[in-house]
């Protein structure tokens, strides 16, 4: 289900007769099952502050986010382009992404019967900073984007699904369990009201597509951090680029017993809630990252680890996690 805007994202509405059209270097086209639908609008979207999350699926910001991260949003009813679009550089300081946020492999059908939204063309501007650096502790994760891939896909792990429909209880629907009918492609995703197509977890596709199917250390995408995001592959020993390559898996598990309110019951893995941060379980921290060398940084970085879990499906290392911004 798509959430609504957090607090921290102040949404602000511009002149739908004079959008910003970024184009686009890369190219690759990719056959979409359905048109968008919506009349034209246009929302900018701008944060600034840390980042950093915590629990199973954690890839929050153990950073102090010098981050300017500035997002528009457009989507035409006409012409629209269903060809992915994104380019990447690097300009004074920052790591700006442009993109929108089609995606470069196959999505499932939407609508469908636990989505009705249609992908349609975003107008993503990103801008996150080339030098991250480490947050004293963990900031929790908002209701708010907590990424981007290397296709201009955004990942976007939390879901406006709550127990009884009450936000207030805190008891906070996975949306990766399959308790709740969100109708997520085999690409771990769906699409917002407005188009938007974005990971809840693991993008299946993405990864085949960068991998060509092997097992290796692969770039998916930058945090809002900064700090660089990975799939489930790296080394046996995080110090050594020659040491065996294995799935990484996360420091997080189901808690035993039963939940002392809300939906009561035992905890399943249904609600957020339910999981644990147990240190030395896993190769991970609590914001599902570690220090050590990738083929991009060979001197060593913080980088975060989407994991492929075992459990009912693969989950993003932020579904649980935590972000805030100052």
């Amino acid at each position: 289900s798509a959430k609504s805007a957090s607090t921290n994202f102040p949404i602000r509405k511009s002149n739908p007769a004079n959008p910003r059209v970024v184009k686009s270097e890369i190219q690759n086209p990719i056959a979409l099952t359905s048109p968008p639908h919506h009349p034209f609008a246009e929302t900018n979207l701008y944060c600034a502050g840390k980042a950093k999350r915590r629990r199973r699926f954690r890839l929050p910001t153990r950073a102090i986010l010098s981050l300017t991260a500035f997002l528009a949003l457009t989507i035409p009813t006409h012409a629209a382009d269903f060809t992915n679009h994104v380019t990447i550089t690097n300009e004074g300081g920052f790591r700006v992404i442009r993109a929108n946020g089609i995606p470069d492999h196959t999505p499932g059908h939407f609508p469908n019967r636990g989505n009705p939204n249609r992908i349609g063309p975003q107008n993503y501007v990103f801008r996150v900073t080339e030098k991250p650096q480490p947050a004293a502790a963990p900031a929790p994760l908002t209701m708010s984007p907590f990424g981007v891939a290397v296709n201009g896909c955004v990942f976007d792990p939390g879901a406006a699904e709550w127990w009884n429909n009450d936000r207030s209880s805190g008891w906070q629907y996975e949306p990766m369990s399959g308790s709740r009918p969100l109708g997520i492609d085999s690409n771990n995703a769906h699409v917002q009201p407005n188009g938007a197509y974005h990971y809840h977890g693991l993008p299946t596709g993405l990864l085949a597509r960068l991998t060509g199917g092997n097992p290796q250390m692969v770039l998916v995408g930058w945090a809002a951090d900064g700090f660089p995001i990975y799939g489930p592959d790296g080394h046996t020993d995080a110090k050594d680029a020659n040491s065996p390559l294995k799935k990484l898996k996360p420091s997080y598990r189901v808690k035993s017993g039963t939940r002392p309110s809300g939906p009561a019951g035992k905890y399943d893995g249904s609600f957020v809630a339910d999981y644990e941060y147990a240190p030395g379980t896993g190769d991970l921290d609590e914001c599902n990252g570690r220090i050590g060398i990738t083929p991009e940084f060979p001197q060593g970085t913080y980088h975060y680890v989407l994991t492929a879990e075992d459990r009912k499906s693969t989950r993003l290392n932020s579904s649980h996690g935590y972000i805030s911004y100052a």
